[in-house]
């Protein structure tokens, strides 16, 4: 399954969005920022790819300025594909 990250470059803003998408009825998880992402250090939310029209404009909405965009991962025979959407 796709799962869609949502990442940050600021801790507190991704707990905030993660409230924030809570509120709207939306599942998330706060994760820390793959490697692949080149951000530092930073969390991401995590979520499937089913909820993405509902969260990303709840997330833009948000105004957040740590906001680094939103990325694929997709796991395909145990491999772990990552990309920019």
């Amino acid at each position: 399954m796709t799962e869609i990250l949502a990442v940050f470059r600021s801790r507190s803003q991704a707990i905030d969005c993660n409230s924030r998408l809570k509120r709207y009825g939306i599942s998330a998880t706060l994760i820390n920022t793959p490697k692949e992402a080149n951000v530092g250090c930073g969390l991401s939310l995590k979520f499937y790819e089913n909820v993405l029209t509902r969260a990303k404009p709840v997330i833009l909405n948000g105004n957040y300025s740590a906001f680094y965009g939103f990325y694929m991962m997709k796991n395909v025979y145990g491999r772990t594909f990552f990309g920019r959407v």
